[in-house]
Parts: structure tokens; C-alpha cells; sequence
């Protein structure tokens, strides 16, 4: 069932909002990504099914990159924009159909992880059948953590942009303290696999409440203050904003696989590890320090009754 029938089916009424979409996004994954969406909304599958698809779509791309010969690499890179592209579709089959689960959230994120995860063990198993000695998965381990701490920021800094746009219904901005208590009011026994997926998720959130607090501390404030964001505090968060958003774009999936395509074919792999724990982790310093200043800033203007109705 669509999720507003009498509502007309648009592109932009599959995304969350417009102004977050980078320009492939914008102009590929997402156009062709919704003709897919549109194509199943009247059947069957669901988007968690979706998402199983793309994530073994993805791990088979990830071991494309163990073999060395440009074919195989080839089949790696396409085959993990069809992963992405799946990826796009599974949200935008949930906004069309109202098909929505904090399973299928965590299981979404869950999923770039495990294509990663194996382009990381396949280029490393490549190195060493080239004569790299077995650290190499320390570099690869490492690598793999900077790009999970990325990750998890770039999808932070998406959810307090939908909350300063779209308001508290149209973002995912979830706290820690209120995961653990539904966490606590779950059963093992009854409710065994959303527990489960409460438990990894409520530290995710921690995780990145720790590395940007003003961003719990600017949502209670508003959430105390007010029924809905005011427009004028809307309009200040896009103004300082503006240039931050690259931050978001960078850390995320269109960032970083350009160069993980581009480290690949040139059969130079291993300055991929280089360039996630070294520029894209400077990438994440700034992006945080950038998102600090901009809710410092709206903190700042709130305490002042900049946004009370005058």
C-alpha cells in the first residue's frame, strides 16, 4: 500500500529531502533508484528484502577486488554501484510504500559495512599473494574503523540537517538515554532479535552523541521550547550550513568510492587504507569541528529568544 495514495509520486517525494542528495546522487543513484522503487511498490518485496540483495551484491563486488586483473576489478566497481544503487532503493520503497522499521534502519547501515568489510579482507589477501607480509591487516583494521566513525558522522550530520528542515518526524535523530530505556522495557525472550538490535545500536548513537554533544543539546533545548522548528532558526541553520554539508558528503559513499575505484584499477589498493585513516579521517576533524561551531551558534541564538514568536 503506498504510503499517501492521493499524494502524486515524484522523485523528490522518495527522498528525505532534496537538499541533502550530493550531485550523483541527485542525477544517478537516486532517478534510477526510483524507477526500481516505483517497479516494486505493488509487489511483494519489501525494503528489507531489498537490502539483503544489496548486501550480497555488495560482498560479492568487495570480492571482485581480491584478483588483480582489470576485468575482475571492473566487475567489482559496477557490480558495487548496484549494490548502492539497491541501497538507494530499499529508502525510497519505504517512503513510497510506508513500509518502515527501525530494523530496517539499523539493517541499511549495517549493509555498507559488510561490502567494506570484504573489499578490505579481499585487497588485503590480494597484497599478500603479491609478497605484502600479514600486517597489512593492521593497516586494513584500521582503515576500517576510521571508515565506520566516518560513516556514522556522515549519517549524524545528515539527521540534524533533516531535523533543522524537516522537523523531529522527518528526521532519524535519535539519543542514546531514550534507546536505553527501550532497550531495558524489551524482552530477551519476546522480543529477542529487536533487542539485539538495540543493544549495537543504542552505543552507535553514543558514539556519535560523544564526538558532537551540541547537537543533544540544541535538540532539547528546541524540543522544551517549542511544538515545531521555527522557520527563522530553519533559515539560520541552511545560511550557516551551506558549506558544512560538503563535510557530510565527503565522509559518505560517493566520497570516498571514486578513490576506492580509482586505488583499485591503477592495482595500487593499499593507498586506499592510506587515504581513509589519513585524509578522510582530517576530513571528519573538520566536519566536526565545522557542525560544532554552526550548533554553537544556533544554541547561542536560541538561549536569546531569537526564534521565540514575537
Amino acid at each position: 500500500m503506498d504510503a499517501e495514495p492521493n499524494k502524486k509520486i515524484t522523485l523528490e517525494s522518495s527522498l528525505k529531502a532534496i537538499e541533502i542528495e550530493n550531485f550523483l546522487d541527485r542525477y544517478f543513484y537516486r532517478p534510477v533508484a526510483f524507477r526500481i522503487a516505483l517497479a516494486l511498490r505493488h509487489t511483494s518485496i519489501t525494503p528489507n528484502m531489498v537490502t539483503i540483495v544489496s548486501i550480497i551484491v555488495g560482498m560479492t563486488a568487495g570480492s571482485r577486488f581480491y584478483y588483480s586483473d582489470i576485468y575482475s576489478n571492473l566487475a567489482g566497481v559496477l557490480l558495487l554501484v548496484l549494490a548502492n544503487t539497491l541501497d538507494c532503493v530499499d529508502g525510497q520503497l519505504a517512503r513510497l510504500t510506508g513500509i518502515k522499521s527501525k530494523i530496517g534502519r539499523i539493517l541499511d547501515g549495517f549493509a555498507g559495512d559488510l561490502w567494506f568489510a570484504t573489499a578490505y579482507i579481499s585487497i588485503c589477501l590480494r597484497l599478500m599473494n603479491e609478497g605484502w607480509p600479514a600486517w597489512i591487516f593492521l593497516l586494513a583494521v584500521l582503515s576500517g574503523y576510521s571508515h565506520s566513525r566516518q560513516a556514522a558522522m556522515a549519517d549524524y550530520f545528515k539527521n540534524i540537517h533533516l531535523f533543522f528542515i524537516k522537523g523531529e518526524s522527518g528526521s532519524e535523530l535519535d539519543d542514546s538515554a531514550s534507546l536505553q530505556k527501550k532497550y531495558l522495557q524489551l524482552s530477551w525472550q519476546k522480543e529477542f532479535w529487536e533487542k539485539l538490535f538495540q543493544f549495537f545500536y543504542r552505543f552507535y548513537t553514543r558514539g556519535q552523541e560523544d564526538l558532537l554533544p551540541q547537537a543533544n543539546t540544541v535538540r532539547s533545548a528546541v524540543q522544551v521550547r517549542y511544538s515545531s522548528i521555527p522557520q527563522s532558526m530553519t533559515a539560520d541553520f541552511k545560511k550557516l550550513s551551506s558549506g558544512a554539508i560538503q563535510w557530510m558528503h565527503t565522509l559518505a559513499f560517493n566520497g570516498r568510492t571514486p578513490f576506492l575505484f580509482a586505488f583499485v584499477l591503477l592495482d595500487l589498493p593499499w593507498l586506499y587504507f592510506v587515504f581513509e585513516i589519513v585524509l578522510l579521517n582530517l576530513a571528519l576533524i573538520l566536519g566536526i569541528k565545522s557542525y560544532r561551531k554552526i550548533l554553537s551558534q544556533l544554541n547561542l541564538s536560541l538561549q536569546k529568544g531569537k526564534y521565540d514568536e514575537k
